[in-house]
């Protein structure tokens, strides 16, 4: 055995150059083994490669650990069995987490609620919303009792109430009036004065809800100031995972909240604008906004 290990070790730096190729052998084969605990040393034999050396090229190629990644899929995985009728225990255990108190863990962590009431899509939970037209066209902004979880831009208020529908298929959707829910459309009404006069963006709950990267994307975001800009590249670099560019462009992407979590103010490294979910003309607009009150 240390025999096998020691030639492994001899020929990693041989191999350095495909590792990327041979992490993605390894996500694959991670993959086509949901309901296995693969360990390190397991991966590491499949590869042919010493764990350490698993450990850190993969964390490289995919800006993730070997577990990490393994436990994302079996969260997919458990989620999936959820809204598909099983019951959280049973759940639990076909994903492969082998506890209950982990997939407890985890799920609170990275679905912003409890494992049952993510698996009854919101279910016990009473989401208010409200459609304003603003200076950037309709919003919609939606809110539980923790905060903002959806804040889109839209044209049509029906699409926008399908996508905070899909989002929430089980929750209690209650379309807000003013008296009944005055947070919410005083929370709209300022972020709209912030975005038609200038005035400091407002300071209000939020109720992030993602996977534990898109999380901390999305809290690093919360640290870009007006007027100021940073590319993926930079971000990444920041988050401390710089080889993980493409995931935080798809952290960016998936943002549920404009404006109030500023992804429009992450460009390509040559400076063009990149994506934008509510529409390039309204990042545009939003940047040289900023920038002008901030040369002010």
């Amino acid at each position: 055995m240390a025999c096998n290990e020691r030639s492994a070790v001899d020929r990693e730096p041989e191999l350095s150059a495909s590792a990327p190729d041979r992490m993605v052998e390894l996500a694959r084969f991670i993959e086509s083994r949901p309901d296995e605990r693969l360990t390190l040393e397991d991966m590491a034999a499949f590869i042919g490669l010493s764990a350490s050396h698993v450990q850190r090229a993969f964390k490289k190629t995919f800006g993730v650990s070997p577990k990490a990644y393994q436990d994302a899929l079996r969260l997919k995985t458990f989620k999936q069995a959820l809204k598909h009728g099983q019951t959280v225990t049973d759940a639990i255990y076909d994903a492969g987490f082998g506890s209950v108190s982990r997939v407890y863990g985890k799920a609170d962590r990275q679905v912003g609620m409890s494992p049952s009431r993510y698996g009854k899509g919101g279910e016990g939970e009473t989401i208010t919303h409200a459609c304003r037209q603003t200076s950037l066209g309709l919003l919609m902004m939606a809110a539980t009792d923790q905060g903002v979880c959806f804040a889109e831009f839209g044209d049509d208020e029906a699409a926008l109430q399908d996508r905070l529908q899909r989002e929430f298929p089980k929750a209690r959707l209650v379309p807000s009036e003013a008296k009944a829910s005055p947070e919410l459309d005083a929370w709209i009404a300022a972020l709209d004065e912030h975005l038609s006069q200038n005035t400091p963006r407002p300071d209000v709950p939020l109720d992030i809800r993602g996977t534990a990267f898109q999380t901390r994307v999305w809290k690093l975001l919360l640290s870009v100031r007006e007027g100021e800009v940073v590319s993926y590249t930079e971000l990444a670099k920041r988050l401390g995972e710089p080889r993980a560019v493409r995931a935080v462009a798809s952290a960016c992407g998936r943002n549920r909240i404009a404006v109030l979590i500023p992804c429009h103010r992450v460009l390509r490294s040559d400076g063009s604008l990149g994506g934008y979910r509510w529409g390039l003309d309204r990042k545009q607009h939003l940047l040289e906004q900023e920038r002008s009150a901030s040369a002010e």
